[in-house]
């Protein structure tokens, strides 16, 4: 048993024999807390229990909530919430450095809707709704930022199932008016700074719930309702799927998946040619080898930037 096995031993049992007294951080090994202090992000995400949890701290209260299995994340091969300082956190913090400041730095007030940002790919199976669910993550770890994760895939809904957890009412059941409220369908989490929308129930007039003034207006509450909030929208590969070229047209950013040595130039092209001229875009290059020295399934490499670089 490794230190970070034991450290959630021991806090395990601890929590079993005291559950009357508030939760306390999330343990981390010691290897992990020594380099707190050159970590970009917070030093530890605070990661709570459901009866313990406080609802929406800006001020609404709701009934929804997710309990995230934090062991669940690292066995599945997430970013970890453990040791923030893996290369895979750091891989994806540099991602989100650049979306964060295209989100809220001088090029934003070019944008609209600057920090919703759309993730997508051009086929199936390219890791879009991996690489979406990690981007959530690694922003939940920033100290001034909250993040609502949007499952806009409406036809292969994954994002609660990625996640190990039931779905229940989500972004369907908004649009076709069965929940009133948008704070129906927040789902808030144990981990503090990240809410969770998943798609609901399929519905054979997805495209035009998707296209309908109320989605527009949904979008633009999340845009502006919180001037910490980013938005994360996992929509459906954009290559002969209607409802992602009407999300397109709402989200600031868009992140474009690129399955490496699998995904063919022109066809990633097609994909983009489906954007928002207006959009500022780049590419996350998924399953890369190239710095690994071996072929593995497990190996994941990042590049992002501008189509014309």
């Amino acid at each position: 048993m490794n230190t970070i096995e034991k450290a959630l031993a021991r806090e395990r049992q601890k929590k079993r024999q005291q559950a009357d007294k508030d939760s306390a951080s999330f343990p981390v090994a010691e290897d992990a807390i020594a380099n707190a202090d050159t970590a970009a992000d917070a030093p530890a995400v605070q990661v709570q229990p459901e009866e313990q949890h406080q609802h929406e701290t800006h001020g609404n209260t709701s009934s929804n909530f997710f309990n995230i299995d934090v062991d669940h994340l690292d066995r599945n091969g997430f970013l970890s919430l453990i040791n923030t300082r893996s290369r895979k956190n750091d891989e994806y913090r540099a991602i989100k450095r650049k979306l964060l400041k295209t989100a809220f730095g001088p090029l934003s007030s070019t944008l609209t809707n600057s920090n919703v940002i759309m993730v997508s790919s051009a086929r199936p199976n390219e890791g879009k709704t991996y690489t979406a669910i990690n981007l959530a993550l690694s922003i939940a770890l920033e100290q001034d930022k909250t993040v609502l994760l949007v499952d806009a895939d409406v036809l292969r809904p994954s994002i609660a199932r990625e996640l190990g957890l039931d779905s229940g009412n989500g972004l369907m059941e908004y649009l076709l008016g069965e929940c009133p409220s948008l704070t129906d369908v927040i789902y808030h989490t144990n981990i503090d700074k990240l809410r969770i929308i998943p798609a609901g129930k399929s519905h054979h007039l997805s495209t035009e719930l998707l296209s309908s003034e109320k989605m527009l207006k949904t979008v633009g509450e999340f845009s502006s309702r919180y001037s910490d909030r980013v938005v994360i929208i996992d929509t459906p590969p954009l290559l002969g799927i209607n409802e992602t070229a009407v999300l397109a047209n709402l989200a600031g950013q868009a992140v474009i998946v690129v399955e490496e040595n699998q995904s063919k130039l022109q066809v990633v092209k097609d994909a983009v040619n489906l954007l928002s001229p207006d959009m500022a875009k780049g590419f996350v290059i998924n399953k890369s080898v190239r710095n690994s020295g071996a072929s593995s399934d497990y190996y994941y490499g990042y590049y992002y930037g501008n189509p014309s670089e």
